[in-house]
């Protein structure tokens, strides 16, 4: 039987996914200003859009295996 989890869990996974995003772009990304901030902002929205993806789609990046 495949364990997954249910829509509450993803909803929940994804909306702490959007918080800290938002933390980090203030701190660190577009929102700190400067040319730093566009060159990390660029990095964590690339992150993010890839957590988001393993959010929908279930995959698990961390286990590779054959």
């Amino acid at each position: 039987m495949e364990n997954r989890p249910g829509c509450l869990t993803g909803i929940l996974k994804i909306f702490l996914i959007e918080k800290i995003y938002t933390w980090l772009q203030a701190k660190f990304g577009f929102g700190k200003g400067g040319c730093c901030g566009c060159g990390c902002g660029v990095l964590l929205l690339v992150i993010m859009i890839g957590f988001v993806c393993s959010v929908l789609t279930g995959t698990d990046w961390t286990r590779i295996g054959f």
